[in-house]
């Protein structure tokens, strides 16, 4: 069997079981290999896993877009419960070939140590344990997904409340953040009986590939070459030595412009002088099209990929019942094309979402010029970087004059917002990994009361300046609400390693914008054909885990809120 012979479309695999995909690999795991016909070898792997990633990644819109559809759940359920582990084993096996074979090339190299690392880790007994942690995701979706709520005898689902959140009645505001928590309060027991069975199987996960503990192995599994578990703990400090005070500061000067007593947290969104919420838009359509200009002032052939996929429905925004939580971009690997996925309710920080996406989706067009699959795709902190560079690099396109959402003055408000939020957002980054630290290393990690008074004393260290008194359901249900813990365990400090890279790629871009996404366009291209140290340098940044670097990126964001609040 050769390339020719592979479907020619990864909807070929949409209906398939293991039975239908496994030739094809036995085909690679078969055929006798050497250093005169590897290259067309690893081609047609490549384009194998392709088709079949592919077709997972259909069978995954398919379901968090509607979660209530049985036929795209079950399969979704077989590519992530039966598929995909039974691919990663091939995977290994053919990953050995190539290996034992010694052959290598320079931009083979970290797909190569990759490769090694899997090998490494890869357990027989690990197969099925892969498999029920997929059904219990799926169930943890299914809950979140059909969460709603009455508001005023409409059924709304949980993002549906964000524009109460921003009203300027405080009472109103209350009301939501309750509202919204309430459907965690009641599902807390299940929720945490859902994840004890979690934690039991990815410790013996763990224990199979011979780690102590579950940290100790997704550090490993996730390829971690460039920094430690200690380095973490060197991250949290430095965001309670340097972000948080200037969060605090954030805090008290929205305390006295609100004149509070108490800053609450149904407080911390609305606008503090009791301006209206900002709308950026009316409708999905309006949302997209001024979404195509703001990029194309960025770089034209950014504007020309998201104008791609609006072209070819590449895009699902709107918040609707059924629909699971959140907001990603996946990729379709075989054609090259990215997909988004986010539930906006017509608010400001839909905006954000948009531009974040659209980051991961630019990351996947500039990378598929690379020839194999496994050279595309770095870590997930480089992926970060991609999408946080371009929420900042959009900033100064945001007015309507300019294409944009806003008028001028709600355009400087809205920059203010978003680097506000980047200040707040590295204390919950940093403490949902402390707490994922604490859960998998403690003695204490399976016991739910235990979790949760853990994360209340991890969220007072992190969490300055907010008046939470009354209020420890609704603060522990804002854990059972961070699907990361629940369905991607540690994927979470990537998101603040990459926004001190973003913050950089930004910094550069207040000297000079077109080299700064010249340099960020350029790092994408190269995917991960380069260690993550090198992928930060070719985009102008580094990795950042000390206190004075990281001082130094909160002093130029507090500089920049006070010019532009300044100039309004």
């Amino acid at each position: 069997m050769t390339t020719s012979n592979l479907p020619a479309s990864p909807e070929t695999f949409s209906d398939a079981t293991w039975d239908d995909i496994a030739p094809y690999y036995e085909s690679l795991a078969e055929r006798p290999l050497s250093n005169d016909n590897v290259e067309p070898w690893l081609q047609e792997w490549s384009t194998l896993d392709e088709l079949v990633f592919e077709a997972a990644s259909m069978s995954g819109v398919a379901y968090t877009t509607n979660t209530a559809d049985s036929d795209a759940e079950a399969a979704y359920l077989r590519f992530t419960s039966d598929i995909s582990p039974r691919v990663k084993e091939q995977q290994v096996k053919l990953s050995k070939r190539l290996i034992e074979l010694g052959y290598s090339r320079d931009d083979l190299d970290t797909m190569l140590r990759r490769f090694q690392n899997q090998i490494d880790l890869y357990r027989d007994a690990n197969l099925p344990l892969q498999s029920e942690i997929a059904k219990l995701n799926a169930r943890y979706q299914k809950i979140t997904g059909g969460m709603t709520v009455d508001w005023d005898g409409d059924e709304k689902t949980l993002p549906q409340l964000q524009p109460f959140l921003l009203d300027n009645d405080r009472d109103v505001r209350e009301r939501a953040f309750r509202l919204g928590a309430q459907p965690y309060i009641d599902a807390r027991d299940e929720l945490a009986t859902l994840f004890d069975a979690q934690y039991a199987v990815r410790a013996k996960i763990a224990a199979n590939a011979g780690f102590d503990n579950y940290r100790d192995y997704i550090f490993h599994e996730k390829n971690r070459f460039d920094y430690t578990p200690e380095d973490c703990e060197s991250f949290h400090n430095a965001v309670e030595q340097t972000v948080v005070p200037a969060v605090e500061r954030i805090h008290e000067r929205r305390r006295q412009q609100m004149g509070l007593e108490e800053l609450r947290p149904w407080d911390t969104d609305v606008d503090p002088e009791g301006r209206p919420a900002l709308k950026p838009f009316t409708d999905v359509a309006e949302f997209v099209e001024r979404a195509v200009g703001i990029f194309g002032k960025v770089d034209p052939t950014l504007g020309g990929y998201f104008d791609q996929m609006a072209e070819k429905r590449l895009l699902d925004l709107e918040s609707r019942k059924g629909k699971a939580p959140g907001g990603y971009c996946t990729s379709f690997p075989h054609r090259g094309l990215p997909f988004i996925f986010m539930n906006s309710v017509g608010v400001g920080g839909d905006v954000r979402t948009l531009l974040h996406e659209a980051g991961h989706a630019f990351h996947v067009f500039e990378a598929h010029e690379q020839p194999l699959m496994w050279q595309r795709h770095p870590g997930s902190e480089m992926a970060e970087v991609a999408s946080m560079s371009m929420e900042l690099l959009t900033a100064p396109y945001l007015a309507r004059e300019d294409g944009g959402y806003y008028s001028s003055a709600d355009a400087s408000r809205a920059r203010i917002e978003h680097l506000e939020g980047i200040l707040e957002i590295l204390p919950h980054i940093a403490s949902v990994d402390a707490f994922q630290h604490w859960i998998y290393t403690s003695e204490e990690g399976d016991d739910a009361s235990a979790r949760d008074a853990a994360w209340l004393k991890i969220r007072s260290r992190f969490e300055p300046g907010i008046d939470w008194s009354g209020l420890d359901a609704e603060r522990v249900a804002r854990w059972y609400r961070q699907l990361h813990i629940f369905l991607y365990p540690f994927y979470y400090i990537e998101y603040g390693i990459a926004q001190l890279g973003a913050l950089q790629v930004w910094r550069n871009s207040l000297n000079d914008p077109v080299q700064a996404t010249a340099d960020y366009r350029q790092a994408l291209a190269l995917g991960a054909t380069k260690s993550l140290p090198d992928l930060f340098d070719t985009a102008g940044a580094k990795l950042v885990f000390d206190a004075e670097t990281m001082g130094e990126l909160v002093t130029l964001v507090e500089e920049q809120i006070a010019e532009l609040e300044a100039s309004t």
